[in-house]
């Protein structure tokens, strides 16, 4: 009995060391995996790159929080310290979603969200904002860029989900991913069209701007894919964020 107790002790202290003394070392890995996915999706890193320091060139990034209710940037949160997970999970910075309106399937919306800007002088000449919504199996999580008239799609990085292999996971395919570019998000009254739709976008049409190819055999993660864009960029999400710097731009 001594020696199994003994035993348990020795192995609980082992595991406790472990985990003290890794977790700052995955937490830096976590952190350069966020910054990697952000600068691919702002073509500021080739995805086969293994070898260019991710920190290094994310310093040319600036992050900054958004304050989804007010819809403008706010200061009042360290954008270094902000931990996203955190946010979503504490009923005093997030909100229950009413069904109606959890198009997304996210359950909550949290009230602050960290963006990404590329300057060209003082102005943005490209927005990478976080997006997540349900598919048929599990959350998507991607970054999609936009260009400075915060309306074009500049690029897409779907970087973590559980669909389908085979079927749902070319939302991860680059190809795919390429269908995105130049796409717009809202029509002329500014209200989310864009949406991945059955089957080929015929280039003819004029709704063929707010099209995306759909995936053979992942009808149900397409329409997540364009249920979290119809969230993320409605009122509930980056709508108002987004109009108010179009009328800054002005």
């Amino acid at each position: 009995m001594f020696v199994a107790i003994s035993l348990c002790l020795v192995c609980s202290l082992m595991v406790s060391s472990a985990a003290v003394l890794l977790g700052p070392i995955q937490a830096a890995q976590q952190q350069e995996n966020l910054r990697r996915n952000v600068l691919i999706t702002a073509g500021l890193l080739d995805p086969e790159d293994e070898d260019t320091a991710v920190n290094s060139v994310f310093a040319g990034v600036e992050a900054r929080i958004v304050d989804l209710q007010a819809g403008t940037f706010t200061d009042s949160i360290d954008s270094q310290t902000f931990d996203p997970m955190e946010v979503r999970r504490n009923p005093a910075t997030s909100d229950e979603l009413e069904d109606d309106e959890d198009v997304a399937g996210i359950g909550r919306r949290e009230r602050y969200v960290r963006v990404y800007i590329v300057r060209d002088g003082d102005g943005i000449s490209l927005l990478v904002l976080p997006i997540r919504g349900r598919g048929l199996w599990s959350t998507m999580s991607a970054f999609i860029a936009l260009e400075s008239d915060f309306n074009t799609v500049a690029s897409i990085n779907y970087f973590e989900h559980g669909e389908t292999p085979g079927l749902g996971d070319e939302i991860e395919d680059a190809d795919w991913q390429a269908l995105w570019v130049g796409r717009k998000i809202f029509d002329d009254d500014w209200q989310p069209r864009l949406q991945v739709i059955r089957g080929r976008v015929n280039p003819g049409s004029p709704s063929a701007i707010h099209e995306i190819d759909g995936m053979a055999g992942a009808t149900l993660t397409g329409n997540g894919v364009s249920n979290t864009i119809a969230f993320w960029f409605g009122e509930n999400g980056y709508g108002p964020f987004l109009e108010n710097l179009r009328k800054e731009g002005a």
